[in-house]
């Protein structure tokens, strides 16, 4: 059984001193019952992806780009979804097109977990 949810958006913090892009990114997480984890989000990021990070305490996903710019868009997995997240190894990203809902990219990362 999948788990499927929307990301919870708190507002976005600053980081390397300047405001997150786009307030407006989308992001759903899906979450298998093999401990699989799809992150689906409606922009391209202004840089490539490097990793994705997760925060067991602060329940935080935070996005590691090329060249060390950290980005958080707010996003805060459901406590019910975060003891399946500490499981995962790797996160397939899929881009979705916000008008059609079709794919326009998908790539694999690795998934780091830890605690603050």
């Amino acid at each position: 059984m999948l788990q499927v949810m929307k990301m919870e958006q708190n507002p976005p913090p600053s980081y390397n001193e300047r405001q997150v892009e786009n307030v407006d990114f989308k992001i759903e997480l899906v979450i298998s019952e093999t401990a699989e984890v799809y992150l689906f989000h409606s922009e391209p990021f202004h840089k490539p992806l490097s990793w994705v990070e997760f925060d067991l305490d602060s329940k935080n996903l935070d996005f590691i780009l090329l060249g060390g710019d950290v980005r958080n868009f707010g996003a805060r997995v459901p406590e019910h979804l975060a003891g399946h997240m500490q499981n995962a190894f790797q996160v397939t990203m899929v881009e979705l097109d916000e008008t059609t809902g079709e794919p326009v990219s998908g790539q694999d990362f690795p998934l780091i977990i830890h605690r603050k």
